[in-house]
């Protein structure tokens, strides 16, 4: 077993690195509060190749895979999060599907065009009715001869404002239940479709999270993606891959907290001498920093057994909700450390501390982990 990076995927994470504290690091705080959306970024992004890291070059991806893709997600969220999850979103969850169930066609019109930046992606399940229960939407596709039409209402879509393509879920069949939905491309300016109402979040606030209206939105029977009935499948395969870039998203902020943590401890000092020095905050900055390899190792393996061509149903949630409560703990810490000053703009650990908690909730709960294990391990 080798658990170093090699040369070039460390070069990768040295690039990574070094863009994020470049372009990002400077603008964190303005962009967190006044919630915008750092477009000019995200695009520049794409042009380093960042947008389309696990896709083939065949359809203009960078032809690496989940390991580098994890290791992208986690440099860019070790200095903002906001970044970290766009480009999950975008990536893992609009551009996969297209790649995972769409045809031909479809694959070589938007992969490509979502892996250069020239399209910003976005994908649609949860409602304001169905969130963990995803097999309850009421979204409704109704075929009308040579075409579907839409409605209904998404929520929690992240991208939603700024994506020029969407892929979102749809009943297409009542009695069916899960088997019943299916999957659409969605094009932004597409009559009948309008992003609605922008979310105002705890954390996370240079990411837009919006809400989807689709009111008899008319699309071409070409724009179902996949077959029919399968868009449910589809969304639990895309998951699969989804669920390891959250686990990278909370691995990186948790290094972020942790290094800040580190750092202030060295510098601030009571009692005569530097808090790094006493035994109670030893043992924070070591429980940190070993479950944060735990969390490393958990997400690296399910990437390379996704880019070993592996099922990762159990491993996925694995990472995702050990890294993702990992994150909470160690931005909680990271606040304890730094006192007061944890509580205080000027300094980073607040931020982490708010933008953390998205991880044991978004692309299903931590309890929907723990079921989604307990399944895998309980089959015959």
């Amino acid at each position: 077993m080798d658990f170093q990076l090699n040369e070039e995927q460390l070069q990768l994470k040295k690039m990574v690195r070094d863009f994020a504290q470049q372009e990002i690091a400077p603008h964190v705080r303005q962009w967190d509060e006044v919630g915008d959306f750092p477009l000019t970024t995200i695009k520049a992004l794409g042009k380093l190749g960042l947008l389309g890291v696990i896709f083939p070059s065949e359809v203009g991806g960078a032809g690496m895979g989940y390991v580098e893709y994890v290791t992208a997600i986690e440099e860019l969220s070790r200095v903002d999060g906001s970044v970290g999850i766009i480009v999950a979103a975008h990536t893992s969850l609009c551009s996969n599907h297209i790649f995972l169930a769409g045809n031909p066609a479809q694959k070589n019109s938007y992969v490509p065009r979502l892996a250069s930046g020239d399209f910003i992606g976005a994908w649609g399940l949860t409602e304001p009715s169905s969130g963990s229960d995803a097999g309850s939407a009421r979204m409704t596709a109704v075929r009308k001869g040579k075409n579907w039409i839409l409605n209904g209402t998404k929520t929690f879509c992240t991208n939603g404002h700024y994506a020029d393509v969407l892929v979102v879920i749809a009943v297409s069949d009542r009695a069916a239940h899960t088997h019943g939905l299916s999957a659409f491309i969605v094009e932004k300016g597409t009559a009948g479709f309008r992003p609605g109402k922008k979310e105002d979040k705890l954390g996370l606030r240079a990411s837009d999270t919006a809400e989807l209206i689709f009111e008899d939105c008319v699309l071409p029977a070409e724009n179902l993606l996949g077959t029919e009935g399968q868009g449910f499948v589809d969304a639990m395969r895309v998951l699969d891959g989804g669920r390891i870039s959250i686990a990278a998203l909370s691995l990186g902020m948790a290094e972020g907290a942790y290094e800040a943590a580190l750092d202030y401890a060295k510098q601030r000092r009571q009692f005569g001498r530097a808090i790094s020095d006493f035994q109670a905050i030893q043992w924070k900055l070591a429980d940190m920093a070993t479950e944060i390899e735990a969390a490393k190792l958990l997400t690296l393996r399910a990437a390379a057994m996704k880019d070993a061509g592996f099922k990762t149903t159990m491993e996925s949630s694995m990472a995702k909700l050990f890294a993702s409560e990992v994150a909470v703990r160690c931005a909680n810490e990271g606040v304890q450390i730094h006192g007061g000053y944890g509580f205080i703009k000027d300094f980073p650990a607040e931020k982490f501390y708010r933008d953390v908690k998205l991880c044991t909730i978004g692309e299903g709960t931590s309890e929907i982990q723990r079921l989604v294990i307990a399944r895998q391990l309980l089959k015959d």
